[in-house]
């Protein structure tokens, strides 16, 4: 070997490397965090991190997306987030057949805030979506929102309280539609001052004596209207922790208003199943909302 064909090889062995390094760092940022308010959330009680609500933003590869985009709700009871299985693994496995996932970082009890905090968080994040569509991917009438657990509870809030924007708002996100286009429930807590009610969420929410008009306003079966966007509900039948009878009332209210819906309750699986991996029959679902998610024609491409 001359000392020229040396000098290529080692060449071309250190770009392999340095290209090499490049990926695996570009692989270990992980996904981009941005703040829904980069100039301070409204009610915001200090500059700490758990008062700057955000997106953690999972696109999908370009030659996969699809153009639809989701808000993903991690549950909690409204205390914490289970950003690990109602977060992350939701929004890789959405990213696997091309849909942009963006997991609400929200603010809740252990955060040091209650209503109406939580349902600002998510409001924001769909306007932010739909305002910054182009740059994510995504068409702006294809950005659904989904919860599970409390964050089912926050997702059917986001479904049932909405407005169109405000057309001379100083920022340009506030003038667009906080309304989710479809919407995703998954074990979620729903009806609130109900037999069958998750109290804790309830009381990390609300309070201990919250006022019972606030109640029924966040009882969101109660306010399903033709207006609420299509959608998709599963839960278990041996969940104790939140009874599948919230699901029960929403859909028959999604039912009684004409609102296109389809509800899935499996048999097995406890509370807080994530993709439920491995529990027969439940582990299903996700190929359920996928076909759902077809037919309604989110996953053709343009």
């Amino acid at each position: 070997m001359t000392k020229r064909s040396r000098f290529s090889t080692l060449t071309a062995l250190i770009a392999i490397c340095f290209f090499a390094v490049i990926a695996r760092c570009a692989k270990a940022e992980g996904p981009q965090k941005i703040l829904l308010w980069p100039e301070g959330a409204p009610l915001a009680k200090g500059d700490r991190p758990e008062d700057k609500p955000g997106l953690i933003v999972y696109l999908p590869p370009a030659e996969k997306a699809v153009g639809t985009g989701v808000v993903v709700c991690p549950g909690g009871g409204y205390g914490a987030l289970a950003m690990d299985h109602e977060g992350d693994q939701i929004a890789q496995w959405f990213n696997s057949f091309g849909v942009a996932a963006f997991i609400l970082d929200y603010r809740h009890r252990n955060k040091g805030y209650m209503h109406p905090a939580p349902m600002l968080d998510v409001q924001r994040a769909i306007r932010l979506v739909r305002a910054r569509a182009e740059e994510f991917g995504v068409k702006t009438d294809r950005i659904g929102v989904m919860g599970f657990s409390a964050g089912g509870h926050l997702a059917s809030t986001a479904a049932t309280h909405f407005d169109a924007g405000q057309p001379d708002a100083p920022d340009p996100i506030d003038r667009v539609s906080c309304r989710p286009d479809f919407a995703i429930l998954c074990y979620a807590v729903i009806a609130f001052d109900e037999p069958f009610t998750h109290r804790g969420s309830m009381r990390n929410l609300l309070g201990d004596n919250p006022d019972p008009e606030l109640v029924k306003s966040l009882s969101n079966e109660k306010q399903v209207t033709p207006q609420t966007p299509p959608t998709f509900l599963f839960h278990t039948n041996e969940d104790t922790g939140v009874p599948p009878e919230n699901s029960v009332m929403f859909y028959l209210a999604l039912r009684k208003a004409g609102v296109p819906a389809e509800l899935h309750i499996f048999e097995k699986g406890r509370h807080g199943l994530g993709l439920a991996a491995g529990v027969p029959g439940t582990e299903l679902w996700p190929e359920c909302l996928k076909a759902w998610l077809k037919v309604r024609g989110l996953l053709d491409r343009s």
